[in-house]
């Protein structure tokens, strides 16, 4: 039997998040018998209690708060409570696969104790976390020295996208690499036109299907809603900007109000949160087109989602995306003009069908879930 530690995510059942889910569909779509998993998880009322999910060992860790350090505390913690688990129960050659580099700094001594027990450390480095806008400047520092620090211990960094898989390679030249791509739902929304969930969301927002453009994701300046609105506004079209995130409370809000005056155009439309995967799903199949900007990370969820329901993608040409999207969607780019003269290009032309379901056939071979499994099963097996 072989025992897999997973370190880092909130743990399970997964409520948000990236990692969260990756972790349920990694425990949920399981094949083999000779794995055994360990997820820590994030509690705020108990310590070292267990539970069972899925056949999946649970174990709660509630570090102190401290703030953002909280997420470094417990990442620590919950490895230190694993070894003593492993020794207890006697665990032979385990692996920890620690999800996000926020521990790089002080992974030295675990990783020596990890590999005194004959294991082994697995690392995913998420997206390029330094360069994330909500952290400030020594934040940013430390995670991008974090980073190199657990490229240096790590017996294997696993990237979900070739472009960062490249970037690690190029920058941490010692490290060993593998690309494991992140999984998508490629099940269609069980909501018609007719349902009355669907009615009641496009009339109270007065929008039609295929009479609007579409962006969901979360809310931070790094996925481009400044240069989207700004083109969007810039274009001819007569159809609807449909902007799905929590933009409420944000600073951001204002701020990008003020920048761009858009607040002054009738077709862009806040929705907020929108939580029904079914509808998600609806308002993805029936947009003229989706509008992706996300810059920084790896392979975006958002985007496999799009990928997988939408007949036309709109998507910002950095290396990332292009290395998940391929052929199979429009490319634009941050200059003044490009987006715009794209929605022009398109606004009145039928839909390129044959794009949509090119990435269609491209999520079913390379981005489902039971092939993501697979990958990482085989690998963990080795």
């Amino acid at each position: 039997m072989k025992h897999i530690f997973i370190i880092g995510s909130r743990g399970l059942p997964a409520k948000y998040g990236g990692f969260e889910t990756f972790v349920n569909e990694l425990v949920s779509h399981q094949v083999s018998d000779d794995l055994q998993y360990h997820v820590a998880c994030l509690s705020d009322d108990s310590h070292h209690q267990h539970s069972n999910y899925k056949q999946v060992d649970c174990f709660t860790i509630n570090p102190p708060k401290l703030g953002p350090a909280r997420v470094i505390a417990y990442d620590m913690m919950a490895i230190s409570y694993a070894l003593k688990l492993i020794k207890k129960e006697g665990i032979q050659k385990p692996i920890f696969y620690i999800l996000g580099n926020t521990i790089g700094a002080f992974i030295a001594p675990f990783a020596h104790q990890i590999h005194k027990i004959g294991g082994q450390l697995f690392i995913n480095p998420d997206g390029l976390e330094w360069k994330r806008s909500k952290w400030s400047k020594p934040v940013q520092a430390y995670l991008k020295y974090s980073e190199k620090v657990m490229t240096k211990y790590a017996d294997l960094v696993i990237s979900d996208n070739e472009g960062i898989e490249t970037y690690i390679k190029e920058s941490y030249p010692w490290s060993k690499t593998t690309f494991i791509a992140y999984g998508t739902d490629l099940t269609p929304t069980s909501l018609t036109k007719d349902s009355e969930p669907v009615r009641t969301f496009f009339d109270q927002w007065n929008i039609e299907e295929k009479g609007y453009y579409l962006i969901i994701g979360r809310f931070v300046p790094e996925n481009n809603y400044a240069a989207a609105i700004r083109e969007f506004m810039a274009s001819d079209t007569k159809r609807d900007l449909v902007i799905v995130c929590n933009y409420q409370g944000s600073g951001y809000f204002e701020q990008l109000r003020k920048e761009t005056q858009f607040d002054k155009d009738r077709r862009i439309k806040f929705v907020g949160t929108v939580y029904d995967k079914d509808m998600l799903k609806y308002l993805r199949q029936e947009c003229r087109a989706y509008i992706h900007g996300h810059e920084v990370g790896g392979t975006n969820p958002s985007l496999l989602e799009a990928l997988a329901q939408t007949n036309e993608n709109l998507v910002l040409g950095v290396d990332f995306n292009r290395k998940v999207a391929l052929n199979t969607v429009h490319y634009w780019l941050k200059e003044s003009g490009s987006l715009a003269r794209l929605i022009n290009q398109i606004d009145n032309q039928p839909e390129a069908l044959e794009l949509g379901q090119a990435a269609k056939n491209h999520m079913q071979i390379d981005y489902t879930w039971e092939e993501i499994v697979r990958q990482y099963e085989d690998l963990f097996l080795k």
